[in-house]
């Protein structure tokens, strides 16, 4: 809706930041492969898949990868990328994971060790980067862009391991939730709306002090049962310090980031979000700096 090319996104990245602040964090989602919000089409680069990369397995070229899509990004005025998928691949016909090649590989370490290459080649140009789907999103069956997606049965434990690694590498910048549901872990509520899930496992257990951002909070997971206002208040409260709200799920609603801003206030002013949680929050957003 809003990129032509390179110069157009090159000319909109710096007149935004000149109208507001040059500190902005300026997002994007380019994974390579199928996911690439910035497609060759457009003029920009022909990154490959993670799947592409994880068979072949040369970190090398794997952080050459990453190094060449930063510069890029950096050239044209991002400095943040939704990426790598730190998804283990167990479900091959997983339609938002597997089918569409964007996990490194069934075996966590090769996720591990293609993923910190993949961030090493975006940290020479500065590019902060966040990893994807926490806890995991490779085992499930279904896509949480349409509802919720269940893994209670699905689940290993070997999903959290890349996040585990990652993190204790001193790698990771941020980490994006899943709107996946693990009733075993909690029977009421997605990851990305769940304490349990950030707070105790993310937070405590793992010892992630970074960013914590949702996905897209449109995605019907979450419009569906949850309803958008309230479910903005509830992945707060949850513990994410960012909200994806990407107006590109289902239908575009100009209002929605506003919607966003005052159910926050609102459940400030009233108690249900502590000002706190907001104070911690931001200072963990400006700390990436």
């Amino acid at each position: 809706r809003n990129i032509t090319g390179p110069s157009q996104a090159k000319k909109l990245i710096g007149d935004i930041k000149r109208f507001t602040r040059e500190d902005l964090l300026v997002c994007v989602d380019v994974e390579g492969g199928r996911v690439n919000r910035l497609k060759p089409k457009y003029g920009f680069s022909d990154i490959p898949s993670a799947q592409e990369l994880g068979r072949q397995n040369d970190l090398v070229k794997t952080e050459r990868v990453g190094e060449e899509l930063a510069k890029e990004l950096k050239d044209n005025g991002f400095n943040l990328n939704f990426a790598p998928v730190v998804d283990v691949d167990i479900n091959k016909d997983n339609p938002v994971i597997g089918a569409l090649g964007r996990s490194f590989s069934s075996d966590p370490d090769i996720v591990t060790d293609n993923a910190i290459a993949f961030i090493k080649g975006h940290r020479k140009y500065g590019v902060l980067t966040a990893i994807k789907h926490f806890p995991g999103h490779g085992s499930s069956a279904s896509d949480s862009h349409l509802g919720l997606a269940d893994v209670t049965g699905t689940y290993k434990d070997i999903e959290l391991m890349p996040y585990k690694d990652i993190i204790k590498s001193g790698y990771a910048d941020i980490v994006m939730t899943a709107h996946v549901m693990n009733r075993n872990i909690d029977p009421n509520h997605p990851a990305t709306l769940s304490q349990k899930f950030i707070k105790d496992i993310l937070r405590k257990k793992l010892g992630f002090r970074g960013v914590v951002i949702s996905d897209d909070m449109q995605m019907g997971a979450i419009v569906d049962n949850y309803g958008f206002e309230d479910a903005v208040v509830m992945a707060v409260n949850a513990g994410c310090d960012m909200l994806v709200i990407g107006n590109n799920s289902q239908v575009y609603d100009e209002s929605a980031p506003y919607r966003a801003v005052d159910a926050i206030f609102n459940a400030v002013r009233s108690g249900r979000i502590s000002r706190d949680s907001i104070d911690e929050a931001y200072g963990r957003i400006t700390g990436l700096r």
